[in-house]
């Protein structure tokens, strides 16, 4: 068993469950879903190829180093043209001028950051890395509009155990002004077994069973939120700041 992590920080991320027609939502974290389309992606899978089911052997443990601030875009497409220009229908023809606007209200999370752990069987996390290395089509943070910060693969090669590693990295946010010795920080996992006092939990539907624009299918899992105390030493600052932190972590700079 070996994984590889992922830094997914940017300034807006969107991770929509339900997201369709005017409404776009997002969740308050990286979804499965989300997460797989992006490695696929990366291999240059299109939407309608079918889904390989040895994915459903890696897993994704993400943590949460600043949750962000949610944001409603208010949207609109294709409004003060004339007929001609307008958005097409469905039957092929031309919405009035009256008609023309499409107005849709678009969720999303601002300055968020997540560090994530894909890991299970060796032979998936060597097909992840190497394509996240050199994507086939680049990696966005859950809608396209959503680049995404660099680096972002921080394990160009797997590693054993990358879900430990998560308690390693240095966390994307500042250290707290009052002098604490450990900083509280969220991890959703799939819910194996019973929960525990010290975790919550939501359902979601997020189990990617096809991709295809036409039919797109997924199945219910259930995540874990838990709550873990790390170092406070950990927080590697915002900005240049956790960029040089980082650097320093990777060993691509000095201490």
């Amino acid at each position: 068993m070996s994984g590889v992590l992922l830094r997914l920080a940017g300034p807006l991320q969107a991770w929509g469950t339900a997201a369709a027609f005017a409404e776009r939502d997002t969740r308050s974290h990286p979804t499965r879903s989300a997460l797989l389309g992006m490695i696929l992606a990366a291999e240059g899978r299109a939407r309608g190829d079918d889904l390989d089911p040895a994915w459903a052997a890696l897993e994704f443990t993400v943590r949460v180093d600043r949750p962000g601030t949610r944001l409603v875009d208010f949207h609109t497409v294709g409004g003060g043209y004339p007929r001609s220009r307008t958005v097409p229908t469905s039957e092929g023809r031309r919405r009035s001028e009256a008609t023309a606007t499409l107005v849709s209200r678009r969720h999303y999370l601002s300055d968020a950051a997540f560090v994530v752990a894909a890991h299970g069987p060796d032979e998936l996390a060597d097909r992840a890395a190497a394509a996240l290395r050199v994507p086939h089509w680049a990696p966005y943070l859950g809608r396209r509009s959503c680049p995404a910060d660099q680096p972002m693969l921080l394990t160009r090669e797997p590693i054993e155990d990358a879900e430990a590693e998560l308690y390693h990295v240095p966390l994307a946010r500042s250290r707290p002004d009052h002098p604490v010795e450990r900083v509280d920080v969220d991890f959703i996992r799939s819910a194996h077994g019973d929960q525990t006092g010290m975790e919550h939990g939501e359902e979601l539907d997020d189990i990617p069973i096809s991709f295809h624009p036409h039919r797109r299918t997924y199945h219910t899992r259930r995540v874990v939120v838990r709550t873990e105390a790390l170092p406070a030493e950990l927080c590697g600052g915002i900005g240049a700041d956790y960029l040089d932190t980082l650097a320093v972590y990777l060993g691509i700079s000095a201490p």
